[in-house]
């Protein structure tokens, strides 16, 4: 099978308190729907976890209006250890993770209202589309974007899921292979260099940056990509500051960012082309087994690592839940690939956690 990417699927958040992070994402981003969630042991992370084989508590949750999700997750064998230093915009590796709103305002007026920490006002990016900036209580920033693109409308939260990451770099030239040859972000939307007025308010944000954004040109056709929708990758090169490892001294699942995941088909023939262009896998689960059980999913994973250091994942899904009270899965492996109908992928509300108020 030729590799295909249908989206970003998930972006990954470690944490240091599982239940009171993913309550706080569910009250205040609406990751309210746990496609999974498995406590378990990750014997395959090894060339990330120090060699050793890292005991966690994981759930993939999703919002209803579309976009990847949060794959939010802690140790639980060890003491999750928090980066040390406060994360300045182009250190290396994912910054920020991008939300999407079909209400810039709204979202804006809502978080404000909750008194979260915004840390700048909507202004809008190089290419003229409106955002916003905030830290969430675990230290994590959060860009908030205008995307029109709702996959169900009929949800009172204000924003959506991730339509992306701003990554940092040590060299341009280096890392944009990754993204543009391996990830298929072959398009730039623009490419400045240069201090940025809607930077300020952020960490180190008052600095000089190369600024690259990416979009992808093609229309994915995966199962879920009616609902991961478009996405858009931004690297940002410090060019007068000397960037910082994120995850220096520390493990992936550590507190911050871990990686940026993406739904694909064809593991066999991704295997290749990244081998091909010099990033082979670092992490392989079809090596190991056929595929690899989430407790209330199953597929296949790999790793690959950008020059940056950024953990990029790529999941071949072969089962989910559609309604877990009746048993209702669908085995990809029968069904083939092509997308699912939209009755079916809003189905994924069943699964909504609801907290008592």
């Amino acid at each position: 099978m030729k590799e295909q990417i249908n989206g970003i699927q998930q972006l990954g958040v470690g944490v240091e308190n599982f239940n009171e992070a993913w309550k706080w994402y569910r009250e205040h981003f609406a990751m309210d729907i746990r496609m999974f969630e498995e406590e378990a042991t990750a014997e395959l992370m090894l060339a990330h976890t120090d060699g050793k084989p890292r005991k966690r508590h994981a759930v993939l949750a999703l919002n209803m209006q579309g976009g990847g999700g949060f794959e939010i997750w802690q140790h639980t064998g060890k003491t999750p250890s928090p980066c040390p230093f406060e994360v300045n915009l182009g250190d290396l590796g994912i910054n920020i993770g991008k939300i999407k709103t079909a209400d810039i305002q709204a979202a804006y007026n809502k978080f404000k209202a909750s008194k979260l920490n915004i840390l700048t006002p909507i202004t809008k990016d190089p290419s003229g589309n409106d955002h916003f900036f905030l830290k969430d209580i675990y230290q994590n920033i959060w860009e908030f974007k205008t995307k029109k693109e709702v996959f169900r409308k009929k949800e009172k939260s204000v924003s959506g899921g991730v339509i992306g990451a701003i990554i940092g770099v040590k060299n341009m030239e280096e890392s944009l292979p990754v993204y543009r040859d391996i990830l298929s972000y072959d398009q730039i939307v623009y490419d400045k260099t240069g201090q940025f007025e809607d930077f300020k308010g952020l960490p180190g944000g008052d600095k000089t940056f190369r600024r690259v954004l990416l979009k992808h040109s093609d229309v994915k056709q995966g199962a879920f990509s009616p609902f991961f929708g478009q996405s858009v990758i931004e690297l940002v090169e410090a060019v007068d500051y000397e960037p910082r490892d994120i995850f220096e001294g520390r493990i992936w699942g550590d507190p911050g960012f871990i990686h940026l995941c993406f739904d694909i088909n064809g593991m066999d023939a991704f295997r290749e082309k990244t081998k091909n262009l010099g990033h082979p896998f670092t992490v392989d689960s079809a090596k190991a087994m056929e595929s690899f059980d989430m407790g209330e999913a199953a597929g296949n994973f790999a790793y690959i690592q950008a020059p940056e250091g950024t953990l990029i994942e790529f999941v071949e899904t072969h089962k989910i839940p559609i309604l877990k009270k009746i048993g209702w899965y669908i085995d990809f492996r029968k069904r083939g690939n092509h997308p699912l109908p939209d009755y079916i992928l809003k189905m994924f509300r069943f699964m909504r956690v609801r907290d008592r108020k």
